[in-house]
């Protein structure tokens, strides 16, 4: 009786050993099983928005700690601090915009920027044009290269319109209106020549408003300075 009981207690015991075991391992399996869901999540993410941002993991209640594991598989790559996107995406010039209003989202985009963004210039600027506040921190990034023009901060407001870069990303530039009044006020800076061209290229395709042309060139303080080349349109 005695050694029927041993060898009961010896089974159950390697038994409970080997459940043991197997419980042992559950809590690594979830977590191998949970990061990779994770990391999938991310990368979902990072396909539909085209340029990821760290904080754009917060909402969704993923860690940001993913985004080092997937660049360090090369699955991820940093674009610049807090930017990542897909190895395999394309990057185009548009996306460089998308990258700067994502970085700095109370900038607007202007001057040459602007004009290449509507259209109005056969130009390619070799810099990002950027407006911000009089009293906002100067941005800096290593590419692209920024060229900041500080506005005032009702110049800044006025005439700042959302336009969709890749149907993703959302970015804030001056009106076509706005922007040939910037280019005149900036004329020094740009020459007065672009600023023509813009402004004859906009009437011609018939792409502007004179009563917000002359709305803003008030608030620039420009009024005086356009006038002669805006009555030469209706001459």
């Amino acid at each position: 009786m005695e050694k029927t009981c041993a060898r009961f207690d010896l089974v159950s015991g390697v038994v409970l050993l080997q459940i043991v075991g197997i419980y042992k391992y559950i809590p690594t399996l979830c977590y191998n099983h949970s990061m990779q869901s994770t990391k999938e999540t991310v990368l979902e993410l990072a396909t539909q928005k085209g340029i990821l941002r760290a904080r754009d993991l917060v909402g969704q209640n993923l860690s940001r700690v993913t985004l080092s594991r997937l660049v360090s598989e090369g699955r991820l790559i940093q674009l610049s601090r807090g930017l990542y996107s897909l190895p395999d995406r394309v990057v185009t010039q548009q996306d460089n915009l998308a990258e700067v209003a994502i970085k700095y989202p109370n900038s607007v985009f202007c001057l040459l920027t602007a004009l290449q963004i509507h259209g109005l210039t056969t130009q390619s600027p070799h810099q990002v044009w950027l407006a911000i506040d009089v009293k906002a921190r100067l941005p800096r990034m290593d590419y692209p290269p920024l060229k900041v023009v500080r506005f005032s901060r009702e110049a800044l407001k006025a005439g700042a319109e959302g336009v969709m870069i890749d149907g993703v990303v959302s970015v804030l530039v001056t009106s076509i209106e706005k922007t040939i009044v910037d280019c005149f006020k900036y004329r020094n800076k740009i020459g007065l020549d672009i600023a023509i061209e813009a402004l004859q290229e906009a009437w011609r395709s018939k792409r502007m408003s004179m009563d917000r042309i002359w709305e803003y060139a008030t608030i620039c303080r420009v009024s005086n300075v356009m006038r002669p080349y805006l009555e030469s349109l209706n001459g």
